[in-house]
């Protein structure tokens, strides 16, 4: 058994948390962002940023504007939105959860699409948004709105937009890891390959396991931290198998969690949100959990 301190986080088997994946967050307190690129006719987009995104790696939020500005898209980052509440949710605390749930559907409410940098987001919205509201048929107009108007990023650039495979140059060996939610809920799998598929120099191989949990879950984590560590322990031996030198895919906590196995075991591994490589913003911040160096 590992020794544990009093705080969870900090834990050897935890996601990688440390300060060095801490930036300034995308979201200031008190601050309407409006990130837009003038064009007559075009699709508001609101970006649902996402806790981690925010906290952790603004670098992909900017990365989801420079996407969706460059696909011709008005963007807005609503100041006012907060958590999508699934953390609640999933603990069954249905009424915290409802209560930051009524401040993004108020947020968004005027928005032509809601897009996040996360699967596991945008299947809380639109998945079980509906199911959490419905016992509230005031809601309903605004919780379906809502719903049916939200996407994970990947699936909004292919199935919504129909941009084409990004180019440019980005010579690398990976591989790519499929969220639960992005995956089972919204169907996410072929679109973020789709828009790696032509660049330059990008090897994919994908791996046995890459639609199977990596063990973050949230808190399943923090509550389930040895059966997490033995989760995402077989994710890191299938990639450590592949040969692969950079993993990438579309959820922050899972990221983190992969992140933080490979350097606590050694491995020589990079892990990077697909938004940052196909926004080619890739080398603009260290590594998820690599530090920049600076204090």
């Amino acid at each position: 058994m590992e020794n544990r301190s009093d705080d969870p986080f900090s834990a050897p088997d935890m996601p990688c948390v440390s300060d060095t994946c801490r930036h300034r967050p995308l979201i200031q307190p008190g601050v309407q962002v409006i990130l837009i690129r003038m064009h007559d006719e075009q699709l508001t987009v609101g970006l649902f940023v996402t806790c981690l995104v925010d906290l952790m790696r603004p670098s992909v939020g900017f990365a989801a504007v420079k996407l969706l500005e460059n696909a011709g898209c008005r963007v807005v980052v609503p100041a006012q939105q907060t958590c999508c509440g699934q953390p609640a949710f999933n603990s069954g605390a249905s009424a915290e959860a409802k209560a930051v749930a009524r401040q993004v559907i108020d947020a968004f409410r005027d928005v032509d699409y809601v897009v996040a940098p996360s699967g596991s987001c945008a299947g809380m919205i639109k998945t079980h948004y509906p199911e959490l509201f419905a016992d509230e048929p005031a809601q309903a107009a605004a919780v379906a709105a809502l719903a049916a108007k939200t996407y994970e990023l990947t699936s909004f650039l292919v199935d919504v937009l129909r941009q084409k495979p990004a180019a440019g140059t980005y010579p690398v060996a990976a591989t790519y890891h499929d969220s639960c939610s992005g995956l089972r809920e919204l169907g996410v799998k072929a679109q973020p390959r789709y828009l790696l598929s032509k660049l330059e120099g990008l090897s994919l191989t994908e791996i046995p396991s890459a639609e199977t949990c990596c063990g973050f879950g949230g808190l399943f984590c923090v509550k389930y931290s040895d059966i997490s560590a033995k989760m995402v322990d077989a994710k890191v031996d299938d990639i450590a198998a592949s040969g692969a030198k950079l993993v990438l895919g579309g959820d922050m906590g899972c990221l983190m969690n992969i992140a933080g196995r490979l350097q606590r075991r050694g491995l020589a591994v990079e892990v990077r949100h697909v938004a940052e490589v196909l926004a080619g913003s890739a080398d603009d911040a260290p590594a998820i959990g690599e530090s920049d160096g600076k204090p």
